[in-house]
């Protein structure tokens, strides 16, 4: 069986194969979810579970169970009688979320030094060679999923590949944020630079500079996030605000 997924901007949908072991409902939930992350869908945007529907081929339960899901984990907001909508991001769940992400790969990244060699540390070289080359070509999700991969990387130096599974998981609204910079000029080059910085002291073997260089770098986060909200209020929710 293959599934449609819906394309930003009213383009066609395109067909989409079934991943073994995955239900419609999942494989739904998977492709509303990357497309709110990667900001194809915009904060406050309106979702039709019959349009949904019929981008996707199939009846409105799927859908239906796969919005629920995106309701739980705070992506989208269902209001009865009213229409079902992509969340706005939460300031206060970006920060929260960035102290999650930093205790957890500052403890990575102290194991990962005692422990990484030239054999280990190569997954993460190769990592930071393919964001170089999505740089040049200007390619945002590219470079995105390749910073996804540095990071995953030096939990598996580290041996507590776990920590990776739980840090995703806590900074989805962390992600959104960092899709709004990744275009500004200069961006991309700041992040490599950072992360060769990071690089550099795990090849030293030198935990203290490696956890020194992680934090400078994710602290960043959270003055993009204020400055962002600024910039795009109506992308974001503020603390004490409903929905």
């Amino acid at each position: 069986m293959t599934m449609i997924s819906p394309e930003p901007s009213g383009r066609a949908a395109q067909p989409r194969t079934r991943l073994r072991g995955q239900s419609t409902a999942e494989i739904i939930h998977r492709v509303l979810r990357d497309d709110i992350l990667s900001l194809k869908l915009k904060p406050g945007e309106a979702l039709s579970e019959k349009r949904l529907g019929e981008q996707f081929g199939v009846s409105r339960t799927p859908v239906r169970e796969a919005v629920l899901r995106l309701s739980d984990e705070k992506l989208v907001d269902v209001f009865p009688q009213s229409g079902t909508y992509v969340s706005r991001i939460p300031l206060q769940a970006v920060k929260e979320a960035n102290i999650i992400r930093k205790a957890l790969e500052e403890t990575a990244i102290r194991h990962a030094a005692s422990v990484a060699s030239t054999t280990t540390l190569e997954p993460v070289r190769e990592a930071l060679a393919l964001q170089r080359r999505h740089m040049r070509a200007k390619d945002a999700a590219g470079f995105h999923a390749a910073d996804e991969a540095f990071h995953a990387a030096i939990t598996d130096v580290a041996g507590l590949p776990g920590l990776w599974t739980i840090v995703r998981q806590a900074k989805m609204q962390v992600d959104r944020c960092r899709m709004m910079t990744l275009p500004e000029p200069g961006r991309m080059a700041k992040v490599i630079a950072e992360h060769e910085a990071i690089l550099d002291a795990l090849a030293a073997r030198d935990s203290t500079k490696a956890a020194r260089c992680i934090d400078d770098h994710l602290s960043r986060v959270l003055i993009d996030a204020d400055a962002l909200s600024q910039l795009h209020p109506d992308y974001f929710l503020l603390p004490g605000v409903t929905p």
